[in-house]
């Protein structure tokens, strides 16, 4: 008897688990902009320093200002500037406009 009790019990948990759990298709709740999560130039700028700095560091912040350019697939270039009469390569980031993914990091021409 008290083995076709807890077996009940088991089955009565699991069904009444199994019932409350979300299903797959359900998505979590979840506000995107229209203009995307980096509708400007200004949020591309601050989010490449903020990648930039941990892995290049404070020097980085050298390269000001910084350019960015939204291309036609809605992809942030954003590039540091050399003073006039210097020669080397600045720090390259590529973001998202949509969802703000960093696309590629990079310290090139």
């Amino acid at each position: 008897m008290k083995k076709i009790l807890l077996s009940l019990l088991l089955a009565i948990t699991a069904i009444t688990f199994i019932s409350g759990a979300p299903t797959t298709a359900e998505k979590p709740h979840s506000y995107v902009p229209p203009n995307g999560f980096v509708p400007d130039a200004a949020t591309a700028i601050r989010i490449a320093q903020t990648v930039w700095i941990p892995i290049y560091g404070e020097k980085v912040l050298k390269q000001k200002p910084f350019i960015a350019e939204l291309d036609d697939k809605g992809v942030w270039h954003v590039h540091g500037s050399l003073s006039e009469g210097l020669k080397g390569d600045t720090a390259l980031a590529e973001i998202s406009k949509k969802d703000g993914t960093i696309l590629r990091v990079s310290h090139g021409k």
